[in-house]
């Protein structure tokens, strides 16, 4: 992949965790600022990206910056089980939230594989 196909990838996946990140209107700065502590990326390469003037990547950047979204994302789906399962105890028998549950627990195991090879290649 050349770096200029990463660049494109890399925005998707900045613009994908800013908009998860931010609280609100006006909020993208510390938005980037939060991601930059939690991640440790570059909070000008990450505003660089987001708004389209970076046009290439370094590999090892775009590695981390996948890695972090792929950490991202596996929190959603923590966050998502947790809510699946406080509702689930609200209403034990229903089938329809026991497969959600499932399905989220399987997209946990998928993240958590892509967790391991996203932190090899950073």
């Amino acid at each position: 992949m050349s770096s200029v196909d990463m660049a494109g990838e890399a925005s998707g996946f900045v613009r994908r965790m800013v908009e998860n990140e931010t609280r609100g209107w006006g909020d993208t700065d510390n938005a980037l600022s939060r991601l930059e502590a939690k991640y440790g990326l570059p909070f000008w390469s990450l505003q660089n990206l987001r708004t389209g003037r970076a046009k290439t990547v370094e590999a090892s950047l775009f590695n981390r910056i996948k890695a972090a979204f792929v950490d991202h994302c596996a929190k959603q789906a923590a966050r998502l089980l947790h809510e699946a399962d406080m509702a689930k105890e609200v209403t034990p028998e229903d089938d329809d939230l026991a497969s959600i549950q499932d399905e989220i627990r399987a997209l946990q195991a998928r993240l958590a594989a892509a967790q391991g090879k996203a932190k090899r290649a950073a």
